[in-house]
């Protein structure tokens, strides 16, 4: 029997599950920016350009460090989708200890990183002196709440698996609230600066993390995590790790090509900087909507295939690449339209907020084909393909914007062309996924197992 905040993902039409699936989670996911979001305004309004550029200076390099451990939750997903679909308890129940255990350890092991690579990394992305001791403190305090952070991550995997996207939304909501009431606390209240909004942002990670861990230890049945069978099975690991570290290196590979390109950016000064900081905040709203289809089009497909329901793998694609295009498409548009409006609220200085529009002109009014890129990514590793969508992504995203700066940018120095990177390369990858999904899906039978 199916409870309240389960979706049953293998019956019945697709279309309203999809989006009664999808919804939740684009909202948890705008919540989720909301952390960061919070912490760049407040800095860029009370605490002048030089802070929020430190902020925002940030981001790729942090990305870079976690996107591997954060991609293992993919195959955690992947993994309790297509157990719970089969009705296999006991390879879910293992599943589930394996995965929190081993976010636990991640999380440890990311904070003795961060703390070291934080200055020394910084360095190398050629971040602007006048920035960097700020850029420091905030990373390094922010690292500091790196195993909540993927306890939640993983507890969230867990619960998307079986079709629960609105208790992480929930949680989050409560998390987003207390980090808005400490951010204005402790920069305006207190006077602290970067080292205010990055303590708001890891109290407050405790929180949703402590939720989503109660939440599971109070489930029944094969999805309740119990606190005395916490222990890594290495099959489990082994297939999580299958599924989830490709993902896990695209990401990080991908924010390689980010860092480069946030260098770039880096040598246009710290003005440039800003502006680049507060499109890319925006833009990460439109993204996590679009990311919201990917992960959908990977929980339906996972537990369509784990319950022999082949017939339905087509149709989950086929409606996600829709539901996309239309959240792409109305989201990039309308940042675009409202961008002067949107950025004023993290700057009022004129130069940065023409900065931004040129990002936000050029990105966001192409995302929409990101969001196609990704949602092939999660129909592949969905069906249990995570290595080729890795290999065809890193060559026709990541590869082809290095290739970029260092020949067309090099060549024709300006923003706007760094930036036309992003577009070019998204529609060579969504491409070339088309067909590899073709290629692989005649793997699979095309009717239902009875």
């Amino acid at each position: 029997m199916k409870k309240s905040y389960e979706i049953d993902m293998c019956n019945g039409p697709l279309l309203g599950k999809i989006l009664l699936f999808s919804i939740p989670l684009m909202l948890s996911g705008i919540l989720q920016l909301l952390f960061n979001a919070a912490d760049i305004i407040v800095v860029g309004r009370f605490s002048g350009s030089t802070a929020l550029a430190a902020v925002g200076s940030t981001s790729s390099l942090i990305n870079l460090l976690i996107n591997i451990f954060v991609g293992l939750s993919v195959g955690v997903n992947v993994l309790v989708a297509r157990y719970y679909g089969g009705q296999k308890e006991r390879d879910v129940q293992e599943t589930i200890h394996t995965a929190v255990l081993t976010a636990i350890l991640s999380g440890l092991f990311l904070v003795a990183v961060g703390e070291l690579a934080a200055g020394p990394m910084l360095r190398i992305m050629g971040t602007p002196e006048d920035v960097l001791d700020q850029s420091v403190l905030y990373m390094r305090i922010y690292f500091l709440g790196m195993p909540v952070l993927m306890l939640y991550n993983f507890g969230a995997a867990i619960l998307r698996a079986v079709g629960d996207t609105r208790r992480p939304l929930y949680f989050l909501f409560a998390a987003g609230a207390v980090n808005v009431v400490l951010n204005l606390f402790f920069v305006i209240g207190l006077g602290m600066g970067v080292d205010g909004v990055a303590w708001a942002t890891v109290i407050s990670e405790h929180i949703s993390a402590f939720l989503v861990f109660k939440s599971l230890m109070a489930e029944e049945g094969m999805m309740k995590l119990h606190l005395k069978k916490l222990t890594i099975h290495m099959d489990k690991l082994k297939r999580i790790v299958k599924i989830g570290l490709p993902a896990g290196m695209q990401g990080a590979i991908f924010s390689v090509s980010n860092v480069l390109i946030q260098s770039s950016v880096n040598s246009f000064g710290s003005v440039a900087m800003a502006g680049n900081t507060a499109s890319a905040n925006i833009e990460g709203f439109v993204y996590t909507a679009m990311n919201a289809v990917y992960q959908t089009s990977l929980s339906f497909t996972s537990q369509n295939l784990g319950g022999g329901k082949y017939s339905r793998i087509n149709k989950v694609k086929n409606i996600c690449l829709a539901v996309v295009t239309a959240v792409g498409l109305v989201l990039g548009l309308a940042a675009v339209g409202a961008g002067t409006h949107l950025l004023g609220i993290y700057s009022s200085d004129s130069e940065v907020l023409k900065y931004g529009m040129l990002r936000l002109e050029i990105i966001c009014g192409t995302y929409f084909i990101c969001g196609l890129m990704d949602c092939m990514v999660g129909s592949l590793r969905g069906l249990g393909y995570s290595v080729i969508p890795m290999i065809v992504s890193l060559t026709g995203a990541c590869g082809f914007r290095i290739l970029w700066i260092f020949t067309v940018f090099a060549v024709y120095r300006s923003l706007a062309v760094l930036y036309l990177s992003y577009p070019v390369s998204w529609l060579i990858t969504v491409a070339a996924h088309m067909v590899t999904f073709k290629l692989i899906r005649r793997k699979f039978p095309k009717e239902d197992i009875k």
